[in-house]
């Protein structure tokens, strides 16, 4: 199996930067892509961005040329550096890992951007 653990959501000013990591453990391997997902109250999940296990990378065009999404060679760990978060950021943050046409979620972890 696999486990997702996210971590380093908080509260941020309007502006500010943060990162969130994911740690991945177990089955680590064969692994297609892993991403972040985000949540907000009252709206669907979206994807936010994604890197390919060929380090392709894409993102939601809302947070492109604001947010990087960057892993180590294991596949360890997964990072989403945001940068200039604006309140609509606002929104549960989810790790996503896909292997072999399976998803895999973590807990998610809580982002804030006041205003």
């Amino acid at each position: 199996q696999v486990r997702l653990v996210e971590s380093g959501g908080g509260l941020v000013q309007a502006g500010g930067s943060l990162r969130v990591s994911c740690a991945a453990s177990g089955s680590i391997f064969s692994i297609t892509a892993m991403g972040w997902y985000r949540q907000a109250p009252g709206k669907q999940r979206e994807l936010v961005a994604r890197i390919s296990s060929g380090g392709s990378t894409n993102y939601v065009e809302s947070v492109k040329g604001r947010f990087t999404i960057s892993r180590d060679n294991a596949w360890n760990t997964v990072y989403l550096q945001m940068n200039s978060l604006k309140p609509e950021d606002t929104a549960v943050y989810y790790c996503n890992l896909e292997k072999r046409g399976f998803q895999y979620w973590g807990q998610g972890t809580q982002v804030t951007v006041s205003s």
